[in-house]
């Protein structure tokens, strides 16, 4: 079953508002190699147990604007054409995030804007 794995905040100064959140909810936010201006959040619910991780980003277009929450699936592709299958929209076509996987961005029959990923250590 797919599951919420990774959220990402748009900012339009991120350091701003790592600083923010960081003061808001103790989140720890830092930098990852190889992404300049992008900040990895840990969180942890209550009880101090590993919660969601996410990032600030910096906004890059219009529909890039608030909280989106990424959905860990086994197959993009195949998800992809779910969503167009199901009505949504592919608002960013997959992109490699080398290392880690492949994302896209999609919104839902409400216009909702939501992201896909797909795990893959070797996606270049």
């Amino acid at each position: 079953m797919a599951a919420l794995i990774h959220f990402d905040i748009s900012a339009d100064d991120p350091e701003r508002a790592k600083k923010f959140y960081e003061a808001l909810f103790g989140w720890k936010a830092g930098p990852i190699a190889g992404f300049a201006g992008y900040y990895e959040i840990e969180t942890a619910d209550l009880n101090g147990i590993k919660g969601v991780g996410g990032g600030i980003t910096k906004r890059q277009y219009p529909q890039q604007s608030g909280i989106t929450n990424f959905i860990g699936v086994a197959s993009i592709d195949e998800s992809m054409a779910k969503v167009t299958g199901l009505g949504g929209k592919i608002v960013q076509p997959k992109q490699a995030v080398p290392g880690y996987g492949y994302l896209t961005l999609c919104t839902d029959t409400e216009s909702n804007l939501f992201g896909l990923f797909q795990d893959d250590k070797n996606a270049r």
